[in-house]
């Protein structure tokens, strides 16, 4: 059990029953608390020369969970770079004004506005460079709700192709981006799309925004992406992780919960300890609706769009397979941690697998390993 468990078990009916939270919470909450746990079920593997078992649970496949969180994030920066053509991307941030941050937290639905709003601007500012060619490029919105001191911040990471493609088939390199036409046009079209749906009483809001920000909502850009490696390790970062990794995490004592960041202004190291309800509250706030998509592909990389034969991929077709191995369960390990999770440890074989259980809540360890047994024997024989 790690630390992140053992937090929401031991506070787990005072979440159920005092914060009222929405059910998807308590949701994920469940499936992570249980995550590794054998009782929900797990693989059964033998080795086919000296006859050794080794039992492997499930996990719980929750973007909410550490572990399960990573690997989320590490499989789609994958199917992510399959997309990817072969040029210079740039990651740009697209973050909203704090008297905001409460309307999207009320109102979830209104986290679309964010990805809307950023189409909208990233459309527009290339089809101005030839509006009669109509020049798209390829992008891809990744939406974060929190930020390093785990408070709600939401905000839009947007990878896009330093490039654009015209409807007659030309190809045209794009290396300035207008940021104050990118700050103030953002803005403008957040704030016209809150409207739309929040009504006539966002006005008042809407006027005070304006007056605030008058150079428009901070759009900043972070370093240009050339190598296909470099692009897929930098968008793994940003990708579905969970809001808190588990190194972050220095200490739980029953009552209160330390974690550590570093501040984005000036990477100064900040320890924070709080109230372990606190903490949680943090967290699952966090936690997204049901089926809600928190990426989103626009452009020539939207499933839609058939792309022009002579754009050329970051990876090869032929390569899938090799780079989706290496986000497989068994790879992952030996790339991690050095050793090969199923090298029997008494012959050094390669270990088969030999039954997949589910819910065996009646049914003991030692029960399944004396039934493997006897399968693995009449195998042999």
């Amino acid at each position: 059990m790690n630390i992140l468990q053992k937090i929401f078990t031991d506070h787990y009916e005072e979440i159920k029953y005092t914060m009222h939270t929405r059910p998807v919470v308590m949701d994920n909450i469940d499936r992570m608390i249980n995550c590794g746990d054998p009782s929900f079920g797990g693989a059964m593997y033998t080795c086919p020369d000296c006859g050794h078992l080794k039992f492997v649970p499930f996990r719980c496949k929750s973007r909410f969970c550490p572990t399960c969180g990573v690997k989320y994030a590490q499989e789609r920066s994958t199917s992510m770079s399959f997309k990817l053509i072969k040029c210079t991307h740039r990651h740009c941030v697209f973050t909203i004004d704090e008297q905001l941050r409460p309307f999207f937290l009320k109102d979830r639905s209104l986290l679309n506005c964010l990805f809307r709003a950023v189409r909208s601007v990233m459309l527009r500012l290339f089809y101005k460079l030839n509006k009669s060619r109509n020049f798209v490029p390829g992008f891809i919105c990744v939406l974060h709700t929190f930020g390093r001191p785990l408070e709600w911040n939401p905000h839009i990471h947007c990878l896009i192709s330093q490039g654009a493609f015209s409807d007659d088939g030309f190809w045209r390199t794009v290396r300035y981006f207008n940021f104050t036409y990118l700050r103030k046009s953002f803005q403008t079209a957040l704030l016209n799309e809150m409207e739309l749906i929040i009504g006539p009483s966002f006005k008042t809001v809407k006027s005070a925004v304006y007056k605030k920000c008058i150079n428009g909502f901070y759009v900043y850009a972070k370093p240009n992406l050339s190598n296909t490696n470099t692009v897929i390790k930098y968008i793994s970062r940003y990708l579905g992780r969970p809001a808190i990794a588990l190194k972050r995490i220095d200490s739980y004592d029953g009552h209160y919960v330390t974690f550590h960041y570093n501040k984005h202004e000036d990477n100064s190291f900040v320890k924070k300890t709080i109230p372990v309800l606190d903490f949680i509250k943090l967290l699952i706030q966090h936690i997204p609706d049901w089926n809600f998509k928190m990426t989103r592909y626009y452009g020539l990389y939207a499933r839609n769009r058939t792309l022009d034969s002579s754009l050329i991929k970051s990876i090869n077709k032929s390569k899938h397979k090799l780079f989706r191995s290496f986000t497989k369960w068994r790879y992952n390990i030996l790339l991690s941690f050095g050793y090969n999770p199923l090298c029997c440890p008494v012959c050094g074989s390669d270990m088969l697998l030999a039954e997949i259980r589910y819910n065996h809540r009646h049914v003991s360890l030692e029960q399944l390993f004396e039934k493997a047994k006897l399968k693995a024997l009449c195998r042999s024989s």
